[in-house]
């Protein structure tokens, strides 16, 4: 076994991987980029290199490096984690010239399985049922157009690297194809180096059914049942689950079984995961092979008692399976989600900012552990207060897991889990996670690949933003009074003494705040009356009574800014000035930056005429890709950026004469 070991990765992915480290008593090595000095992967790890800028092209991504760092600290083996480098041929290639083993698949295997073209070849010949498309050589636009009009739309281009839900379009008719080709060849250039792609029939409404798979050297491969993963958006996934609901004993073995011959196939060594997309009517076609450890493989330990990074470094070490086939057992449910720092009311646009408060002890207190153990509640997280979220990596930040003795259950607990690991300092999704569990669609099993998108077009209640209820309003003028009271006490109690106005994210109300003793009353402007009873702060806690019933609420008050975090939802109101109408955003004349990221595309020039809901330029920012179109007919006059500069959040990019100066504000 290996004294000591790199992790060619960051966040929670790196977090993890160092807590199974450290259990077996394996030394560990972390890398960060300047963005990441103060990342929690640094301070876990017993050592850490510093490999560059924040862009991941010039540091995670920079192979030379990263075993620079191996060879400089004495590390025997690297944990690629996943993305990054872990289905990268040349840095397992490197790996092996400098006599550092990779904890992975060997070359050969990630050669076969890691373009999604080649694979989809030898699965052919291997007789696995394949979804109709182009796998072919011929990258030539028009000539992929022509294949994708033979199949027939809708299609899906994938990037042949790609995962991750990365580097994939969804073309609906043909006049769409040419620029939606770009896009996708774009992104799979900038996040895999590759913008090679393929062409498939798009399955509408299907199922993601994966089946985790494991080699060893000695000849060994076995099946951990599998994970449904058909809860996604844009093709990247939100929540998985383990078993799949309504699977068959005899679809999971058929299953299985091809996952099997397909990892034997190609030599196949470590951790690995065939995928499916599954039909209503029961049909499965062979998706791809990712050949690494997935973001989702939480899931499969907890529905197996077995740990799969520990797998993974027995069998790199030259180790057997620790079990066979008829050794590995099924138990419970289990549901995983991911919180993401990005605002699902907004169009799922990506945030950055400041952990301000994140202290998901609460949710693990009391929960049951161990082996198998139904209701063990498992955080997976790669941040902590004072971190910061950059632009430049993928915005998932932590991942919520549950154990349950059954699907109902594990809902459940997974809902309570959420309610109590509040995260303060930046929009998330965490209140849309508890949502989506509660839904019909999810409780029912009737969730498919595309229905989340499908919400986003027709108005899906789930997607509308929260709105705080009137006691929250109330709650937030009393944090006022908690956090401060000698500077809102009045001299005399007959009278209300303090006027404010609270500015919620849509909506803004005047309160009115007395303190009388030990009591606050808040009367809202419609007239309601709040009286708060043993208001007390204690270390982000905001306590109190109100008739009769005691209750808590996690809050901060910077300035006069108040967060509150009511369970799994968070309010912030600002005091300091009536609801902002924010003309300058909304003004047509001046496009503005969403959020802080690169520029990836400009479609316009000076002088250009354009019409109103014309695309001008592009934004990525956490390998999401923002279109700013223009708001009226108009000229461009100006731009304010350039290819693959960086932007900042509310930056002016362009500016426009309008062609009708009356719809000036």
């Amino acid at each position: 076994m290996f004294d000591k070991i790199l992790i060619a990765n960051r966040g929670e992915i790196a977090c993890r991987v160092i807590k199974t480290a450290r259990r077996m008593g394996i030394k560990t090595v972390a890398v960060y980029s300047e963005a990441d000095a103060n990342a929690r992967h640094v301070r876990l790890a017993d050592e850490a290199v510093l490999i560059g800028p924040a862009a991941a092209r010039e540091s995670y991504l920079v192979i030379d490096k990263i075993i620079a760092a191996a060879k400089a600290t004495g590390a025997q083996a690297i944990h690629p984690g996943y993305g990054f480098l872990s289905e990268n041929e040349d840095f397992c290639h490197a790996c092996e010239r400098e006599g550092i083993v990779f904890i992975g698949p060997p070359v050969s295997a990630i050669r076969a399985m890691g373009s999604k073209s080649e694979a989809k070849k030898l699965m052919e010949a291997a007789g696995v049922p394949l979804t109709p498309g182009y796998h072919g050589d011929d990258q030539e636009p028009s000539y992929l157009h022509q294949q994708a009009d033979a199949i027939g739309y809708p299609v899906l281009i994938k990037a042949a690297a790609g995962g991750g839900g990365k580097g994939m379009r969804l073309v609906e008719k043909s006049e769409d194809f040419i620029d939606l080709l770009a896009s996708c060849k774009r992104e799979a250039s900038s996040s895999f180096g590759d913008d090679h792609v393929l062409v498939e029939k798009y399955i509408t409404k299907p199922r993601h059914i994966e089946i985790q798979v494991f080699g060893d050297t000695h000849g060994n491969v076995v099946y951990l049942f599998e994970r449904d993963c058909s809860v996604q958006r844009r093709h990247q996934k939100v929540l998985e689950e383990a078993p799949a609901p309504g699977m068959t004993l005899e679809r999971r073995a058929a299953m299985g079984k091809a996952a099997v011959e397909a990892a034997k196939a190609v030599g196949y060594v470590g951790a690995g995961t065939v995928e499916f997309i599954a039909n209503q009517d029961g049909s499965f076609y062979f998706m791809e092979m990712n050949t690494r450890l997935q973001v989702e493989h939480p899931v499969t330990e907890m529905i197996t008692g077995l740990d799969l990074v520990e797998w993974q470094l027995r069998v790199a070490a030259g180790e057997p399976l620790p079990l066979a086939q008829e050794d590995i057992h099924l138990s419970g449910h289990a549901i995983e989600v991911r919180l993401y720092t990005e605002d699902p009311y907004d169009g799922f646009a990506p945030q950055t900012g400041t952990v301000q408060f994140w202290r998901p002890e609460r949710a693990l207190a009391g929960r049951a552990k161990g082996q198998c153990a139904f209701g063990e509640v498992r955080i997976d997280a790669g941040i902590h207060e004072g971190g910061q979220i950059s632009p430049y990596y993928d915005p998932m930040v932590a991942k919520l897991i549950v154990h349950g003795r059954n699907r109902q259950d594990a809902i459940r607990r997974l809902m309570a889990a959420l309610d109590d690991a509040p995260l303060l300092g930046l929009r998330h999704n965490a209140r849309f996670l508890r949502d989506l569990l509660d839904h019909p669609a999810f409780r029912e099993a009737r969730m498919h690949t595309t229905l989340i998108d499908q919400w986003l077009q027709d108005g899906e209640p789930l997607l509308q933003r929260p709105r705080p209820e009137t006691l929250t309003w109330a709650l937030a003028a009393a944090a006022l009074v908690a956090q401060a009271p000698s500077a809102l006490r009045p001299d005399s109690v007959a009278a209300w003494s303090t006027t404010l106005t609270l500015a919620g994210t849509t909506e803004s109300q005047a309160v009115r705040i007395r303190p009388h003793g030990a009591q606050v009353s808040v009367q809202l402007a419609d007239g309601t009356v709040f009286a708060f009873e043993q208001l007390g702060w204690h270390d982000h806690r905001l306590s109190y009574q109100i008739d009769g019933v005691q209750r808590q609420a996690i809050c901060q008050v910077q300035g006069g800014q108040v967060t509150l975090a009511l369970g799994a939802t968070v309010f912030v109101f600002d005091e300091k000035s009536p609801f902002p109408q924010n003309h300058q955003a909304l003004d047509p004349r001046k496009l503005r930056s969403p959020v802080a990221g690169t520029v990836c595309a400009i479609a316009v020039a000076v002088g250009d005429p354009v019409k109103a809901g014309q695309p001008l330029l592009c934004v990525e920012a956490m390998k999401m890709e923002m279109w700013l179109n223009a708001r009226a007919d108009g000229i461009v006059t100006a731009l304010h950026a350039s290819l693959k500069g960086s932007v900042a959040a509310g930056s002016v990019l362009a500016e426009l004469a309008l062609t009708n100066e009356e719809t000036n504000p």
